[in-house]
């Protein structure tokens, strides 16, 4: 069956980003570690459209109505918008013949959202060189972000069976 790139961006970057998000709770109550609230994403993007890009950190800033709806709808937004852009530079082959390394590279492109606008702008510094152990937060950005790529071909693979 054929599909087009919007439906597919969609279908593929929801798929994705739900995969990230499966990761993200294994590391939070498997592995105990500490992830992002994306109410805090949210508060952030809530200050943003107000003209307040950076925080020292975002939790001493005041809450936003609706920052966790915020947050979350952000981030699935963003999981749409990624597979977009991927698939539009991948071609219509790749969702017919998905390949993992490309996704996974594509994950590891991701990064520089995080890297670049919401650690700075949350009080993290560039690449969260301002967190207590920033090779530590480096690493757990990777690997949510490499489920991302993972997730952009899981979810290639089940659309290609429908």
């Amino acid at each position: 069956m054929e599909h087009n790139l919007i439906f597919s961006a969609i279908f593929i970057g929801i798929g994705a980003t739900a995969v990230m998000d499966l990761g993200t709770l294994i590391q939070k109550h498997l592995l105990r570690q500490q992830t992002l609230d994306y109410a805090l994403a949210g508060r952030w993007l809530g200050h943003a459209v107000r003209g307040r890009f950076v925080h020292h950190p975002i939790t001493a800033s005041p809450p936003v109505r609706g920052e966790r709806l915020i947050g979350w709808s952000a981030h699935y937004l963003t999981g749409i918008l990624f597979a977009a852009v991927f698939l539009s530079a991948a071609g219509g082959n790749w969702i017919k013949d998905p390949s993992l390394w490309s996704a996974l590279a594509f994950g590891v492109l991701t990064l520089a959202a995080p890297f670049l606008i919401l650690q700075p702008g949350m009080g993290a510094g560039l690449a969260a060189r301002r967190t207590p152990a920033p090779n530590k937060a480096r690493l757990k950005s990777l690997a949510t972000h490499l489920t991302f790529g993972a997730g952009l071909w899981l979810s290639a693979l089940c659309l290609a069976l429908m």
